[in-house]
Parts: structure tokens; sequence; C-alpha cells
């Protein structure tokens, strides 16, 4: 009871009319964040919950729109070399910082080359302590060549770079907030985004005002952003999220939870038409991948034909349809998600239990009785993974699951303690190399994200070989052909390739969830 009203006192105190405001109530996106914001920092923009508040006050050289292309942002045009290795951007020159009293009696400045210059040496020492460090690894070194020309050479040609370099990582952050140490910084971070910061009171509320001298515009001549402001609260439990949506207290719920899934959708996944007056629901494609991944490098790995019968005798789309409420795609292909040059449905399993079932009795034949295989995942995915143990029991493939929490989820997937568990991978930059990377030998855990320790020498090649293809199209091909190397040698069991689902008060238009799932509000509206 007590727990309850002190949320009741919270949602009260942070949306209450009690002190007037400077700001008109409709020119203000409410949201709110189950999760903690633990840095404002670019450089730590390492969560979901970091990266949108970063998203809404800085910016980088290059975007990616929602088609997943490369966009201008503040670098207004690029230049690539014939080698691929050698990056020149030439900047926009009207792109101001945020205003602060560090700047002097003018308050602000432009941005110029020796900024990014700054940032980037900010991102890549150790003694900043940021996680967005591994995107420099590749840099060979960087100059500012003048005031509005930026060059980056790399060690190796890399096509995926202007994804990479398009995360909050690699945002541009004035010299100035830092002359006495990180401290002017941590008080008031500044950027050059839409939205500057105003108020943080961790884990309490956020809040950003609409920046005046944001450089884009509309296509009517207008500035960006529309919204005034953004408030961010951080109400901890999932269900009182749902329950300020309902009340009109929040503009956005991002996702669903199992406590009130079947309350808000009805069987098809179609929103329950008692919310459709005050609610919308808006759909989107997030490229990311949810699979089960096997061990392979052990002594009691799971043989071939009982990875390949888990991956004939899992019904993906009942997991879809009954569990799933229609949110995400069966993983039809590869572990390439839809959505990415280079996924193909030809590199996926069909539904095939009599396939799943003889490959199981061949195994049983030669080996005798099957000691039963472990799954483990974490409570959040339990009833997918009781689902596909009740599946493959029918089958003759016995299945126990085994429910760990998520730092030993975490730890045992890196250090090889799980023969079998639940995974997901979402896609950091949008290039299929992301998520083919997983499987590059190289990249073995708990180093690297391996956590198969698949390795194959043809797969390996055809990754190096990537590198040297600008391309995209031809590009794509050889990440088709390596997504079905992959498949046919079954380190692991796609299920389905995600989806994003947002839950937008009716007042709200021209929302858009990009699929990497980054929140971007500069053309958000409300009437």
């Amino acid at each position: 009871m007590i727990k309850q009203l002190t949320y009741i006192f919270l949602i009260f105190s942070l949306f209450s009319c009690s002190k007037k405001s400077d700001v008109d109530s409709s020119k203000v996106f409410k949201l709110n964040r189950y999760d903690n914001i633990s840095s404002l920092d670019p450089i730590n923009a390492r969560t979901q919950a970091n990266t949108w508040a970063c998203n809404l006050i800085y910016n980088s050289l290059v975007k990616i729109n929602n088609k997943l292309e490369i966009e201008p942002d503040i670098a207004k045009s690029w230049n690539i070399s014939d080698d691929g290795r050698t990056y020149t951007f030439t900047l926009n020159n009207n792109v101001y910082f945020h205003k602060h009293k560090n700047f002097g009696k003018d308050s602000t400045r432009i941005v110029v080359a020796n900024d990014f210059v700054y940032s980037f040496n900010r991102l890549k020492d150790p003694t900043f302590g940021g996680s967005g460090g591994w995107i420099m690894n590749n840099i060979e070194n960087y100059t500012a060549v003048n005031d509005t020309i930026f060059e980056i050479k790399l060690k190796e040609a890399f096509p995926p770079f202007l994804g990479l370099i398009s995360m909050k990582y690699a945002s541009v952050v004035p010299h100035e907030m830092f002359k006495n140490g990180n401290d002017d910084f941590l008080k008031q971070p500044i950027g050059t985004g839409p939205f500057y910061f105003k108020i943080w009171e961790d884990n309490v509320k956020l809040v950003l005002r609409k920046n005046p001298l944001y450089f884009e515009y509309d296509d009517k001549g207008e500035r960006l952003p529309y919204l005034e402001a953004v408030n961010i609260t951080f109400l901890p439990e999932k269900n009182s999220e749902f329950l300020e949506l309902i009340k009109g207290n929040i503009d956005m719920m991002a996702d669903l939870d199992p406590s009130y899934k079947d309350e808000i959708l009805n069987p098809l996944g179609e929103l329950n038409p008692k919310y459709s007056e005050h609610i919308s629901l808006v759909k989107s494609p997030y490229l990311s991948t949810v699979y089960l991944c096997f061990y392979l490098d052990h002594q009691e790995s799971i043989d071939t034909r009982l990875r390949e019968a888990l991956n004939y005798g899992v019904d993906k789309d009942k997991i879809i349809k009954y569990m799933m409420k229609g949110l995400a795609f069966p993983a039809d292909g590869g572990f390439i998600p839809k959505g990415l040059p280079g996924y193909s449905k030809k590199s996926g399993y069909e539904y095939n239990p009599a396939k799943a079932r003889e490959l199981i009795l061949t195994y049983k034949k030669q080996k005798g009785n099957i000691k039963p295989i472990e799954l483990t995942t974490v409570q959040e995915y339990v009833d997918i993974c009781e689902f596909i143990s009740a599946e493959m029991a029918k089958l003759g493939l016995p299945i126990q699951i085994n429910v760990v929490p998520g730092p030993t989820m975490r730890d045992g997937k890196s250090t090889g303690k799980f023969s079998l568990f639940r995974a997901n991978w979402g896609a950091d930059y949008p290039d299929a190399e992301n998520f083919l990377s997983l499987y590059y030998s190289k990249n073995f855990s708990p180093e690297g994200p391996n956590y198969s320790h698949f390795k194959n020498t043809s797969f390996d090649q055809l990754y190096e070989k990537s590198f040297l293809i600008n391309n995209l199209e031809e590009r794509a091909i050889i990440y088709s052909k390596m997504d079905s190397i992959l498949m046919k040698s079954t380190p692991i069991l796609p299920l389905f390739y995600d989806q994003t689902a947002v839950f937008l008060n009716k007042r709200v238009k021209n929302f858009q969830m990009s699929p990497i799932k980054l929140l971007d509000l500069t053309r958000v509206s409300k009437e």
C-alpha cells in the first residue's frame, strides 16, 4: 500500500498544474522510461534509455533516416576515396552549440571541424570511461583540414563506416565545457540537437527545452522542432506507465509488457477498441533477431542432427500468433532480419516436423536415448521456451528449461557455460555486417560477440571480402551467401525478427520509430 501511495504522489507531483508553466502543454511531449538514464554523455550512449535522450540533445556527422539511408547531419556532404579508406566531410556552417556561459559574451558559437577532433579524442581516451570507444578501433587518424573540412582515414576499408559513426557515441561536444574537468558538462550537457538540457533529477524526471537555434527547417521553411519541451519521467513499474498513458498523462508508451498485453490488444494483435478513441498503435519493423544459440566449442556440444531437428521442428508462426500477439515476423530466413540487404528466405528452414522427427530417430538409432537438452533463458521469455520444449517433446527431443537471472545469463553465454540459450541481437547500425560479425571466427567470446564459437573458413573469407566492396547490392549478395553458410552449419535457431509497438496519445502527430529504434522528436507535433 505504501508503495502504491508513493507512485500516486510521484505521478501527482510530476504532472500537477499547481505551478503555472511558461510552456503550452499542447507543445510538451511526455514519456516515461521505466529504466533509468545513467548518463547524458554521448560517449556513454550504450543503453536505449541513454541513447534516446542523447539523440534529442546531440548531433553527429551523419544520421540514418527511417528508410535506413545515410543522411547529412552536421556534415552536409562527404567524399570517399577510391580505396575506401579516406572520408572527407564538409560541415554545415550554421550549426550552433546550445547556449552556455562557458562560451563567453556570445553564449554560443558555430561548430567547427576541430570540435570533432576534440570529441573523437575524448571518445577514444579510456580515462573518460566511455562505452563507445570501440567504434574508433579501425580509425587510423583524423584531422581538421580547416574549420569546415574534417577528414578521417581508416586502417582498413569498411563500407558500413558511415552507419557506424551515425551512432550517438560520435556526437560532437564543445571543449569549453571541459576546461574545469567534467564538472560543467555533468551539470549541464551541451550539444547541438533539437532540444537543450534544462532539468535532470536522477530517477525522477528529465526536462529538455526547444533549441531556438537548431539548424534544421521543414519543407515550409519553419525552424524545427515543433515541440517546446520534452518531459521524461521514470516510473519503474511498467503497469504504472500503462495507466499513465490511458489517463493521458504521457504521450507515448514503447513496447508491450505481459502484465497488460491481453488488456490493450485483442487476439489478432490489434488495439482494444475501448482504447481506440484516445490511443493509436504504431507498428514498425525493428532490426533485431531473437534466436536460440548453440555453444559449439565443447565436447558435449549438441549434435548437428539435433540442431537441424530444432530448426525444422519449431512452429514459429504459432509463436508469433499466440505468444507475440502478431508483433513480430517469423524468422523464415537466416540471421539477417527482414529489411536489411542480404536477407534471404532461401537461407532459412521451413517448418517440417516430419523431417525433424526423422533426424531425431536417425540420431537415436546411432547414439541411443537422448539426454535432455538444457535450454537456458531469463524469466521474461520462459513462455516461449516452454512452448519450444513442448513442441519438441512431441517429436521425441527432450528439452529442460533452465531459468537464470539476467547477470547470470550474460556471464554464462560469454564464457560458454550454456549449451543452448535464448538470445537476441539488435542493429547498432543498418548493415548486415553488424549481424554477421557475430560469427566471424576472430570474434570468439568472451572478447567478442561470437557466443556460439562458430568457425568456418569460407564464411571468414567472404566476411573479409565484403570490406573491399562499396557497392551495397554486390555486398548484399555476399551477405546472403554468408547467411546461407551459417544456417547450414546450424549454430543458431532464428525464432523471429522483432517489431516495435508504440502506443501514442492520439494528439501526437508525425511520429515515426526508426528500424534501429532511435527516438526522434524533431518533426513531431501535438494537436
